[in-house]
């Protein structure tokens, strides 16, 4: 049968009551990612859920983070055939950045059409537009669409230390990743976004006193400064490069030239080109006094998701269901990274922002648009039918 576009839009949006429902169940269950019983709380209600939707529901068990869960369908009208296009993957994480009890100073409410709670831009509403859109395909039996597996992990925010190899590894069996994180103001998918590395920079000086014999020190916070100038010139914002120390300690007394002293640098960049070239520099920084001895750790371990002609491919495909539903979707950029980093640095295609409109992420005004919910659940189930 030909792809029932304004279908699916006319059944999302008779299931408004249900998808709001489950996006507020998922964001009462608060889930931050270092809290592990919290987030297998929320865990427990996800796979039930996603269960209630027809899924087979494996549950990748953590020691110290919360849960990952993997979901797929079975039966003709979810694409068990296995096809030379392979599976979709939709990828998303259910940690959140706000601690348990937060939920009391960012209670849910609705607000001039915007809803808003801790995790609910950031992301929820995608898994919850997700599930809808599954939903859908099977109400409308739309059976010409490839396997589609969901994966949400639970520690994205905390730099997907326990899910990476599980992503990629479900990403190598897919022809194509969609990640529902949150689209760009305007409603904008997201086909490149930077990559992400963090650095410790030490500095071991040589301690004196800084009256009676500054010479026979080194003092490591000097240095320090003089390192933290070097770093600024790594940084090209017109190439996207970012090379930002965040935090800086050392010292022990006003009267004492210092032994050690530290940075944290964040950096940010568009291109693995440009990451290879940004870490290489930063591991040939030397000190310029001889007795002091800099240790440098750290590296870009979220590589940079590229726009390759493939993203374009996906995003192309995006436009025309995007306007058999009557709207223009457009394209752009985001400074921070996401899981859908690590497959795009694979090869995978993948787009990212699917997720509804809205703004707010890790900050107190967090919210989405409710209007724009059920059009993204179409618009995902949509995407998926015309595969």
């Amino acid at each position: 049968m030909a792809t029932p576009y304004r279908d699916l839009l006319t059944y999302c949006q008779s299931q408004e009551s249900w998808l709001r429902e489950t996006i507020e169940a998922l964001v009462r269950l608060e889930s931050p990612s270092d809290n592990k019983a919290a987030v297998d709380r929320c865990g427990d209600e996800l796979e039930r859920r996603l269960r209630d939707t027809g899924a087979l529901v494996e549950r990748l068990r953590q020691d110290t983070r919360g849960d990952h869960l993997r979901a797929h369908w079975i039966g003709q009208r979810h694409g068990t055939r296995e096809k030379a296009e392979g599976q979709i993957l939709l990828l998303g994480h259910f940690d959140t950045v706000w601690p348990v009890g937060h939920l009391e100073k960012m209670p849910l409410r609705e607000v001039d059409g915007r809803l808003h709670g801790p995790g609910i831009f950031d992301m929820k509403s995608g898994i919850a537009i997700s599930m809808l859109a599954m939903r859908a395909l099977d109400a409308l039996s739309v059976e010409s669409h490839p396997r589609v597996v969901m994966l949400w992990t639970t520690d994205e925010e905390i730099g997907s230390g326990t899910s990476r190899a599980v992503i990629e590894e479900e990403a190598r069996r897919s022809s194509a990743v969609l990640v529902l994180e949150p689209s760009l103001p305007g409603g904008a998918v997201k086909t490149s976004r930077k990559g992400v590395g963090e650095f410790d920079l030490v500095v071991h000086g040589v301690s004196a006193h800084a009256g009676l014999d500054p010479g026979k020190g080194a003092s490591a916070i000097h240095e320090l400064a003089r390192q933290i100038l070097n770093l600024e010139a790594l940084q090209n914002p017109d190439r996207g490069i970012t090379v930002n120390v965040g935090v800086i300690a050392g010292g022990s007394r006003p009267n004492v030239v210092a032994d050690r002293a530290s940075a944290r640098v964040d950096v940010r960049v568009q291109t693995m080109a440009d990451a290879a070239r940004v870490e290489s520099a930063i591991r040939a920084l030397r000190a310029a006094h001889p007795a002091v001895r800099l240790e440098i750790a750290g590296a870009v371990d979220r590589p940079p998701l590229e726009r390759s002609p493939a993203v374009v491919g996906l995003y192309e495909r995006a436009v025309r269901i995007a306007m058999a539903l009557g709207r223009d979707l457009r394209e752009g950029a985001a400074g921070g990274g996401s899981d859908g980093n690590f497959t795009a640095a694979l090869g995978v295609p993948t787009l990212d922002g699917l997720g509804p409109q809205g703004d707010g992420a890790h900050a107190l005004h967090e919210h989405v648009l409710v209007d724009d919910l059920a059009w993204r659940a179409a618009f995902l189930a949509g995407f998926i039918a015309s595969w």
